[in-house]
């Protein structure tokens, strides 16, 4: 497939929100191109310009382009095939960037996978410190937050409900640095779990009971004292709910 010209597009790309100039030439680059194959200008399968080509159209050297094509390969939109170059192989879930600016993408997806770390260690000690009154209020947030999805739209967001589960999940570990750590990241947290639960909004059913079911699994897992379980099952609660952001799932 050929290679789409950048340049002709100026007016689109125009439209994409960039990075401040004060972050790094890196998420800049990375910022781009990662919005240019949300919005299909970089459709599937489609050769990306050659390092030299996105320097010159990006006004940064090549080996700032090159840690920022390894991050995008890392992330799984991009692939290298050997003597063709990178070509894209997965774009986010469109309906993202109707909620976050596209500079706000790359540091949703790591606020992800550090709260997989913090978060699955905090319910694993959970599981091994809760009391009767910790795991009271930690049911009477999921038994608000079934409500909520009981109502379906009229129900609203849930957003402070879910970020009240994680929280409560912490404050029993019994650690105040778990829920002091979740609190100083309070509005990073707040973007992503508002963004995914706008999406689900407007996508199936069945993608917010999904969200729920593993809410009820962490619980259940604290509650039966099994910290390996507590600790997956919060683990997999947060990446997939990184996924259904940005993979569609």
């Amino acid at each position: 497939m050929a290679e789409p010209n950048l340049k002709k597009r100026t007016a689109k790309v125009a439209e994409l929100p960039r990075s401040p100039a004060t972050g790094r030439l890196s998420d800049r680059v990375y910022d781009h191109v990662l919005g240019h194959i949300a919005m299909g200008i970089l459709p599937i399968d489609c050769r990306l310009p050659p390092e030299n080509g996105l320097a010159d159209l990006l006004d940064v050297s090549r080996p700032v382009v090159r840690e920022a094509l390894m991050r995008l390969r890392d992330d799984g939109l991009i692939a290298s095939r050997q003597g063709a170059g990178w070509f894209v192989t997965r774009r986010p879930a469109a309906n993202a960037f109707d909620f976050a600016p596209v500079s706000s993408i790359p540091d949703i997806q790591r606020c992800f996978i550090f709260r997989m770390a913090v978060e699955g260690d905090a319910a694993a000690l959970a599981a091994r410190n809760r009391d009767r009154q910790s795991l009271r209020r930690i049911h009477q947030v999921l038994t608000k937050l079934d409500a909520m999805v009981a109502q379906g739209r009229e129900g609203g967001l849930g957003v402070e409900e879910d970020l009240l589960f994680h929280r409560t999940i912490a404050e029993a570990s019994g650690n105040r640095f778990f829920v002091e750590t979740l609190t100083s990241l309070r509005e990073q947290i707040a973007i992503g779990v508002n963004l995914n639960r706008n999406l689900s909004l407007i996508q199936p059913r069945g993608r917010i009971l999904r969200g729920q079911q593993e809410h009820r699994r962490v619980f259940e897992a604290v509650e039966a004292q099994d910290e390996e379980g507590a600790r997956r099952a919060m683990r997999t609660h947060v990446d997939n709910a990184r996924k259904r952001i940005f993979e569609g799932g």
